[in-house]
């Protein structure tokens, strides 16, 4: 299929790194190059070809260092094509769609990908396709109504204890069902140290925010002292409680997580982070040891995922990913209903498919590798949970309800 891939410009997204006095580039510590036989372990029981490191020129002491797999991106229609054999759907999404929403994939999460399979899970959520040009009469461009909460630029207030800071617009891969599609990338967000003061003010005037959630984009993109002021403005308000912090660096750019960055998020008190993970095949040896530097460091973690059609919209997939998570000292947090952002009807599955993929992963899996399954409510109604139709009758001398197994027992009401 002929293509104008040689006529229309491709988007890019230019690297803004921090710049500081501490951030020379400190040694990967636990990150370390897979031997030939964990190479061989991560491989895809489909018989699919995985692209590998191979196919990138890089030292070990490159592919370590998480600067040089920041400014090694794939970007472009041609970097693609260099790597994987490419569907006509992703030739026009590279082509056209890509110019809606910016393209950056590291060569670490690209290394993951199926050489010659369009349907491959990890491959999917990062490469546009031309999919992404159908909006659904019901898309949205802002479904979580974000812009609606604004009170500072990036300070978002909704639920009365607790605000969402956006410390950044840039990530280290773009999700393509990414709910912040509107504001991730472009660079209109500005500069995160001179929106601080404005959103800490406005958070001292209200003694009953607790909890900060810093989020972006990735803040772990940004360098150690940045953070660091960061949490610490917040943390010296005297109502703030809890600062936490969202992320998919971890499984993106695992060679970020080092002992100096996890310092930097323990040393202001009691930290919580919460990661980003959609299928089982993400937790690789690499991203293991980067989990345990934060777990060894003290950080709570927590993660979520985001339900996505023929990605992992089925049971045993999600329950194998929730497995190895909490293996790792991760627990899963919420299972997120796929958000209808403009273009993304492709990625989602119904909500009935959802409460019937919940109803068959619990019960048979620790109760700890259970997540909340949520839909953040279109509009700005926040996360609202769905849940299976335990109960059956509610009368007035006994509850009648179906266990995981589908069996009825009834309980006495008082």
């Amino acid at each position: 299929m002929e293509t104008s891939a040689q006529r229309l410009p491709v988007v890019v997204e230019e690297v803004a790194e921090t710049s500081g006095a501490d951030d020379v580039p400190e040694p990967p510590g636990a990150l370390r190059p897979l031997t030939a036989v964990q190479e061989v372990a991560r491989a895809p029981a489909s018989g699919h070809r995985l692209v590998g490191r191979a196919a990138f020129d890089a030292t070990d002491e490159q592919w370590s260092d998480w600067r040089w797999q920041m400014s090694h991106r794939l970007r472009s229609l041609q970097d693609f094509q260099r790597i994987l054999e490419l569907s006509g759907e992703e030739i026009d999404g590279l082509t056209i769609a890509c110019n809606k929403f910016v393209v950056g994939v590291t060569p670490y999460w690209a290394s993951l990908m199926e050489r010659d399979n369009a349907e491959c899970p990890i491959r999917r959520q990062v490469v546009p396709s031309v999919k992404e040009l159908y909006c659904s009469p019901t898309d949205m461009e802002d479904p979580c109504g974000e812009d609606h909460d604004m009170k500072t630029p990036g300070l978002v207030h909704r639920y009365p204890d607790r605000v969402l800071f956006l410390s950044s617009d840039k990530c280290a891969s773009y999700c393509r069902y990414c709910t912040r599609s509107r504001l991730v990338g472009n660079g209109e967000l500005g500069s995160v140290l001179q929106r601080l003061e404005l959103a800490a003010a406005y958070v001292e005037g209200q003694p009953q925010v607790r909890d900060v959630l810093i989020s972006g984009g990735d803040p772990l993109l940004l360098s150690e002292t940045v953070l660091a002021r960061i949490i610490r403005r917040f943390r010296s308000i005297p109502h703030i409680e809890m600062v936490r912090l969202g992320s998919r660096v971890p499984s993106y750019l695992p060679q970020r997580i080092t002992p100096r960055l996890v310092r930097t998020l323990r040393s202001n008190g009691a930290f919580y982070l919460s990661v980003h993970f959609s299928h089982p095949r993400e937790v690789t040896p690499e991203v293991e040891r980067a989990l345990a530097t934060i777990a060894d460091g003290g950080v709570v973690l927590g993660s979520q995922t985001v339900l996505l059609r023929g990605i992992n919209d089925d049971a045993e997939t999600l329950k194998r990913l929730w497995q190895r998570l909490l293996a790792n000292r991760v627990r899963p947090y919420y299972l997120y209903q796929c958000d209808p952002v403009m273009g993304t009807s492709h990625f989602r599955t119904s909500v009935a498919a959802g409460v019937e993929i919940m109803r068959r992963v619990r019960g048979f899996t620790s109760g700890y590798a259970v997540p909340t399954y949520v839909i953040d409510a279109p509009g700005g109604g926040g996360k609202t949970p769905v849940n299976s139709d335990y109960i059956v009758e509610h009368g007035a001398d006994k509850v009648t309800m179906r266990n995981w197994a589908g069996n009825l027992y009834a309980y006495p009401e008082i």
